[in-house]
């Protein structure tokens, strides 16, 4: 590499080599996982990014974090359910197309948020039908129009899991499902879920890991990237 390129991967951050050229790759910028790192690292990081006027998303902050950031003068948006924040000094491109995120119940949705704030800073718009789980089916047939309009749904649950199954069977659109961690103790965790949602015989649905709403984010989006990029060619 040269030094313009060495550049792009450091940003200048000795413990981290930053990704500045992801969203020339991809579409979509840089992504930093929070847990881990320390106060110190993480304003250090985000400065980086701010300087070169990139935008980045932090998944899985805490709240101690986030008042580190904010009284280094960086220019940021938290929200505490999801533990999203997210950078207002440059914003990615928009997306056509629209994300439905759905859960099972109330205790899904720091989950859910998760991902509806990561696929709407990455552009696409997003509607939100939480508490729509089948141990009361009359709540999702009485959403499932609106839901019928979405370009891709997430369908986060935990307990057994069924939500992702039953929208792959009622909707056109693929249906990503996010197993929680929400459940008793045979629910072991959100392992549970993740069986029963990889196990499913709907067709249409794909599997992420638990509680890992960001990665269902990230894949809908990706999906709506590449059907925009087709429709413009």
């Amino acid at each position: 590499m040269d030094n313009q390129e060495d550049n792009l991967m450091d940003g200048g951050v000795s413990f981290a080599k930053l990704d500045f050229a992801r969203e020339a790759r991809t579409g979509f910028g840089e992504t930093v996982f929070c847990p881990g790192k320390t106060e110190t690292q993480l304003v250090a990081i985000l400065e980086a990014f701010s300087k070169a006027n990139r935008p980045v998303l932090c998944t899985k902050c805490s709240a101690g974090q986030f008042h580190a950031v904010k009284n280094a003068g960086l220019f940021v948006e938290y929200d505490e359910v999801s533990r999203i924040l997210i950078s207002v000094w440059a914003k990615p491109p928009s997306l056509s197309g629209s994300v439905a995120v759905c859960t099972g119940g109330t205790a899904d949705v720091p989950v859910a948020e998760e991902a509806a704030r990561t696929a709407s800073f990455f552009g696409a718009a997003v509607q939100r039908q939480y508490d729509v789980g089948v141990a009361g089916l009359h709540r999702l047939l009485g959403r499932i129009e609106e839901i019928r309009k979405a370009d891709a749904v997430i369908a986060v649950a935990g307990m057994e899991g069924a939500l992702g199954s039953v929208l792959a069977g009622l909707v056109e659109a693929p249906v990503v499902a996010v197993p929680t961690s929400v459940g008793y103790g045979a629910s072991f965790g959100g392992v549970a879920p993740l069986l029963s949602m990889l196990n499913s015989c709907a067709e249409g649905m794909t599997v992420v890991n638990i509680d890992n709403g960001f990665g269902a984010a990230a894949f809908a989006c990706r999906m709506l990237r590449n059907r925009m990029k087709r429709e413009r060619s």
